[in-house]
């Protein structure tokens, strides 16, 4: 995984998929769930991303501060940090409106 700036205030990642393709990703954010922290991102290219779908891993930093994604496992893990990232995303459009509203 390799991230880096993009010009539309976005941070990206290339993720290497199981097949051997890359896929670069805008992170949407970096959220809790349970006892642990994930991560969601969105495909800007591809199929996924024509799609409008959605990746979520399991998010650990190691020691020295490097990301690491691992793979949701389990189909009751994967409930739980989709119903947290929908949780995220309306916060996320509340933040915006309020946003707005303090512009006005």
């Amino acid at each position: 995984m390799t991230a880096e700036n993009n010009k539309n205030d976005y941070t990206t990642v290339t993720l290497s998929l199981d097949d051997g393709t890359e896929c670069e990703c805008a992170i949407i954010r970096i959220f809790p769930a349970g006892d642990s922290n994930y991560i969601a991102l969105l495909p800007l290219e591809g199929d996924a991303a024509d799609n409008d779908e959605v990746y979520l891993y399991r998010y650990i930093e190691t020691p020295d501060g490097d990301p690491v994604l691992e793979n949701i496992e389990s189909d009751e893990e994967y409930e739980t940090v989709a119903d947290a990232f929908d949780e995220e995303l309306d916060a996320m459009e509340y933040e915006e409106l309020y946003a707005e509203e303090d512009e006005e």
